[in-house]
């Protein structure tokens, strides 16, 4: 089995703490794992992208190829539009709906159509979720949270074990905000 994934967003969103929190859990899961290197600007409001791959087999590339892609994971809705060419014809997007304006006109009624076009998307208003539940630093765990039923190569235990291992260092209030982060993601991602 193997899962490709594409993570995109704007610098400051949290895209390589995703990577990271993926990355140990398919370690920790004896995964092979490879990760491109992480284009753009990763300070706040620069593009970042990360491609993940993860097989129970040999890896032979770090990159992810155009339309290869099973998940894009964006922070950012047009960042996710961006990677579309990479996400193969039954690949997920799973994406914030809030807009990062970084550009004008912000293109919204082409991002929208984009993935009204697809079949297997799940978008997350994450300013309205993590605002209703006092998490605001947490938006991107939510957003991996709402991705886990279809990652399928690690189970939402195995990313909850790396979320408690990435976040320890900074203590139990920021780990149980994660975890309540990744929980509330996961029910969205239910739903949809």
């Amino acid at each position: 089995m193997k899962k490709d994934i594409i993570l995109s967003g704007v610098g400051g969103q949290g895209i390589l703490s995703i990577a990271t929190i993926i990355g140990d859990a398919a370690t920790r899961a004896g995964l092979n794992l490879k990760q491109a290197e992480v284009h753009g600007m990763s300070q706040r409001g620069g593009e970042v992208e990360s491609g993940l791959r993860l097989s129970d087999g040999e890896i032979y590339s770090d990159l992810v190829p155009l339309g290869s892609a099973d998940i894009i994971l964006s922070m950012e809705p047009m960042e996710a539009l961006r990677y579309l060419p990479f996400l193969h014809e039954g690949g997920f997007i799973v994406t914030s709906t809030t807009p990062f304006r970084n550009i004008e006109p912000y293109p919204e009624e082409a991002v929208r159509a984009a993935f009204d076009s697809r079949e297997r998307v799940i978008a997350l208003d994450l300013d309205a979720i993590t605002r209703t539940n006092a998490i605001p630093q947490s938006a991107n765990v939510v957003l991996l949270g709402a991705a886990a039923g279809v990652i399928g190569i690690l189970s939402p235990e195995q990313i909850e074990q790396s979320i408690r291992n990435i976040f320890a260092a900074k203590g139990e209030k920021v780990v149980e905000m994660n975890l309540k982060a990744f929980e509330i993601g996961r029910e969205y991602g239910s739903r949809q």
